[in-house]
């Protein structure tokens, strides 16, 4: 059984990270721009909660909550979108582009739908090579339809890579609802053209998901293949800052409000007697603190030194 409280506080770090960043670019602290998950911290909680150590994960150009969820620092990943040398990228990459292997975090991406050919390399090293690894790779309803994605599924399917592809449904690629850019109810109805399970849960349920990645992954290391995986959630930040989200109305955000994740977990934690109120405060305290924390961090950290302007530069 997955540890709740621990999920909890996982949950609650990413939704605070989230909102400082948002605060940060308002306040003109942080340049630049920056893609935010706040409302689907459950799906990156839950995937990384069903994996090992051995495992990997790809990601997207919202990374942040993946990259935490996986255990970052989250000072380290400030400093990075602070552009200082103590970033994951050593302030080079900034938001979308920050990796760190030794915890089996193969990066945030900026080009739609190119985690998932990545993490079919990684995949079909795994299977190579005869290891244990499963590779999930993150990806949007905006990206369902890329071709790489099809590609890169039929390949997968054909040479029973250890992948689970994974479409965080969050309603919007960019400002285009799902029900206009998709041409099925669910992305995991396209699973059936490759041969593959496609299977669709609620993205907003830990447990659900942390579950269904279990068996997904459970399947993938006994070698039998890939697997299609559809969380349903939804965005509850615009799509990067500066969005207005004049796109929908505020009608259907305060609807999504009453279904996200965080306040949902802690009714639970409530009911099961896990945590009262003035736990859940406790740990509230404790995320904030450790935001705070990671804030004074990142702004101490140093700037790049300017002689190593031309590192890791091939062309």
């Amino acid at each position: 059984m997955p540890d709740f409280i621990h999920a909890y506080d996982r949950m609650l770090l990413i939704r605070r990270f989230e909102e400082a960043v948002e605060q940060l670019f308002a306040e003109g602290r942080i340049m630049g721009t920056a893609h935010t998950c706040i409302g689907q911290e459950a799906t990156a909680v839950g995937v990384a909660a069903a994996l090992k150590p051995c495992d990997a994960i790809t990601s997207t150009h919202r990374g942040h909550g993946h990259f935490l969820a996986r255990g970052a620092d989250p000072g380290r990943l400030l400093a990075e979108l602070f552009g200082r040398a103590n970033g994951y990228s050593r302030g080079r990459g900034g938001s979308q582009m920050m990796m760190d292997p030794s915890i089996g975090f193969y990066g945030t991406n900026g080009i739609t739908g190119a985690s998932v050919a990545f993490a079919a390399g990684l995949a079909l090293q795994s299977r190579m090579t005869r290891g244990e690894r499963v590779v999930v790779a993150f990806f949007g309803d905006g990206a369902s339809s890329q071709g790489v994605l099809h590609e890169t599924l039929n390949l997968a399917s054909l040479w029973r890579l250890p992948l689970i592809a994974l479409c965080e449904a969050n309603g919007y690629a960019m400002s285009t609802p799902q029900a206009v850019g998709v041409s099925v109810a669910s992305v995991a109805d396209r699973g059936a053209a490759y041969g593959i399970p496609g299977v669709s849960v609620d993205g907003n349920d830990f447990e659900a998901v942390h579950d269904t990645v279990a068996d997904l992954a459970a399947r993938a290391r006994r070698g039998e293949g890939p697997a299609l995986l559809e969380c349903r959630t939804y965005r509850l930040s615009g799509h990067s800052r500066g969005d207005r989200r004049e796109y929908r109305t505020r009608e259907e955000e305060a609807d999504a409000w009453q279904r996200e994740p965080i306040g949902r977990l802690a009714g639970r934690l409530r009911e099961e007697g896990l945590l009262d109120d003035a736990g859940l405060a406790e740990h509230e305290a404790a995320a904030a603190a450790r935001v705070a924390e990671a804030i004074a961090f990142a702004e101490a950290s140093p700037e790049p030194d300017l002689a190593t302007i031309a590192e890791g530069v091939f062309a």
